[in-house]
């Protein structure tokens, strides 16, 4: 089977998404399938229309060229009108039998008019809602008329394309209560982990431990993109009133984002600009030395439409490494952690919470390899991508008929 995958970025660069992405793409190749995979405009990191990055080819789609259109909607008009005339470009060179579009909506349209065009089935994997992340972005708010505009069209594409996938219960129940969607056409794949890419942790590196003045402190820490719903602002928060009960604290934040200038300026105003270092990005084969350097992980996401409905990727990667981590009880966090068994859950949107949460879960040592071993098994039993990618065969055999 051919399947050509329409993804709105890629590698090289990095993020949950382009995890996700070749995790997909690995297994499928192990089911013996054929995979292509283009990217829209919004992939910005080469002017080539050809790349080939640690193996993978990628067919990449060049912005319109000219002054940006200066009118709401335009821009996303003419993103989409590139990426169709890619799309039917690249589609009729690999002679795909099956289109298989990821998020956002902006990918979904033009893959449906391109497979109405050329007779081949499309289906749609939602990761998220696009209008749900513009709201944590700041360029819309719910309920407004480009919210609504955004919902409309997720919905036109949702009921329009031959079959959905999804990333989490959550997101199927949002998608299915749309009305004029066929559950039995919606089939949840799950987030999951390489489980062969990820050992438990290590042991600290002593340099790195000296480079940030960590010898002998209790480390909490987050390793990812500074996003506003990550809600790293609360984590300064109970940083604060945890070094209350522990001096020996200290928060280790690695990454960066729209956040980064917010988040110092708080640690400054809270006095913390001693107790907290701010790492920046560090390169990818780097990460893992920095995990190694934290006691407890924190996942203090905000409560709102985006974090309960999607499940994130961090805590089944902390899992897959034994790693001790504190979440809030969002819906997505929910999906994946059992409270005192596989994780720590605290109340969501509280500063205080978290602080407690922390605390506690300092204070019960006893109990950390009992946690550590749970998630383990939990990603190797459950969520690990062999498994979530077997749901894949069902719904292509369904639409793409057996040759011969």
């Amino acid at each position: 089977m051919r399947v050509l995958h329409v993804l709105d970025h890629s590698i090289p660069l990095h993020s949950g998404y382009t995890f996700r992405t070749l995790s997909i793409l690995r297994e499928q190749r192990r089911l013996g399938w054929s995979t292509s995979h283009i990217t829209s405009p919004k992939h910005s990191a080469t002017s080539e229309l050809e790349e080939t990055v640690d193996g993978w080819h990628f067919y990449r789609t060049p912005a319109a060229v000219g002054k940006a259109p200066s009118l709401p909607g335009l821009g996303e008009l003419a993103l989409m009108r590139q990426l169709e005339n890619r799309l039917l470009d690249v589609a009729g060179r690999v002679k795909p039998h099956l289109l298989h579009v990821h998020s956002p909506v902006l990918n979904a349209l033009p893959a449906l008019r391109v497979g109405r065009r050329l007779n081949i089935p499309v289906v749609y994997e939602v990761r998220a809602f696009w209008e749900d992340g513009a709201v944590d972005h700041g360029t819309t708010r719910e309920g407004s008329l480009r919210y609504w505009l955004s919902r409309r069209m997720e919905t036109y594409a949702l009921r329009r394309v031959a079959h959905v996938f999804t990333i989490c219960e959550g997101l199927r129940s949002d998608i299915v209560a749309r009305g004029g969607i066929d559950p039995t056409k919606v089939t949840v794949i799950p987030n999951a982990v390489d489980i062969e890419s990820f050992e438990p942790g290590g042991q600290p590196d002593p340099a790195l431990q000296a480079r940030y003045g960590l010898e002998g402190k209790t480390v909490i820490g987050f390793i990812g993109s500074f996003y506003g719903y990550e809600g790293l602002d609360l984590l300064l928060d109970a940083a604060a009133l945890l070094l209350q009960r522990d001096p020996g604290v200290r928060l280790l934040l690695v990454g960066g984002g729209k956040q980064e200038a917010a988040l110092k300026a708080q640690a400054k105003r809270l006095g913390l600009e001693d107790k907290v270092i701010f790492v920046g990005r560090v390169p990818h084969a780097e990460v893992q030395r920095y995990y190694d350097l934290i006691d407890v992980l924190a996942y203090p996401r905000r409560s709102m439409r985006l974090t309960e409905l999607v499940t994130p990727l961090k805590p089944l990667e902390a899992m897959a490494q034994g790693r001790l981590f504190v979440a809030s009880d969002v819906g997505g966090h929910r999906e994946l952690i059992r409270h005192r068994d596989n994780g720590w859950l605290f109340k969501a949107d509280s500063a205080q919470a978290l602080a407690d949460a922390l605390a506690e879960l300092l204070a019960q040592r006893a109990i950390w390899p009992q946690l550590r071993a749970a998630g383990r098994h939990y990603v190797e039993t459950e969520r690990n991508w062999r498994n979530s990618v077997a749901r894949y065969p069902a719904p292509y055999a369904a639409l793409v008929p057996a040759p011969g």
